[in-house]
């Protein structure tokens, strides 16, 4: 039976951030508010809690997962990019951005992309993820909350509470959040590529849908 913290969204109380991330170093699974929608989440580093994952979402490794992060301090550890790409990462982080980058050989072959080796990071604009991110000390592995055979993804803690409260460990209840999609980035060639429209304004990157 899931664990449910109710937390303000914009003061979240550090004491149930902390059990929820010692929650998830045990290797739970949680969902939490983002700013663009509701996630799944589990420990980088726990193979099981992966793949529960996987099986919780409906999804085979071929899904490309994404890692939270705090900030882009942490991302010479998970991807390669040169001073361009950083710079355009810079403009639009935090915000509803998922970026596909080329994965360094320190990301675990099961969370990135089999064939490619590419890895999805975003910073999320959510102070509950800001603050549950500061407080475990380490990205977060994500996919988007959506059931298994539907389209949208959740938003309401207390539907979200009645799906799931027997197939996660944790849920942070920080009220209904964005029902937006990410604005999707490839960037793992030399040209970045809009893979798909959400939330980010692409006009803030320099780039087009076209």
């Amino acid at each position: 039976m899931a664990q449910t913290f109710e937390v303000h969204p914009l003061n979240p109380q550090p004491r149930f951030l902390r059990q929820a991330a010692q929650l998830l170093h045990q290797g739970g699974i949680g969902a939490i508010p983002t700013d663009s929608s509701y996630a799944l989440v589990c420990h980088l580093d726990d193979k099981a809690a992966v793949d529960q994952l996987r099986r919780i979402r409906g999804v085979d490794d071929k899904h490309q997962l994404t890692l939270l992060c705090r900030d882009l301090s942490e991302l010479a550890s998970y991807a390669r990019v040169d001073n361009r790409q950083y710079r355009l990462l810079k403009s639009a982080t935090p915000g509803p951005y998922t970026f596909i980058l080329q994965a360094t050989k320190e990301v675990p072959r099961r969370i990135s992309h089999p064939s490619r080796r590419t890895i999805g990071l975003r910073v999320p604009d959510h102070r509950v993820t800001q603050e549950l991110l500061a407080v475990l000390g380490q990205p977060l592995l994500a996919t988007t909350l959506i059931p298994p055979g539907e389209h949208e993804p959740l938003n309401d803690p207390q539907e979200i509470t009645e799906r799931y409260e027997r197939l996660v460990q944790l849920i942070i209840d920080a009220g209904a959040c964005a029902m937006q999609p990410t604005t999707v980035v490839d960037m793992s060639a030399e040209e970045p590529v809009v893979l798909r429209t959400g939330g980010g304004d692409l006009e803030r990157l320099g780039l087009s849908a076209d």
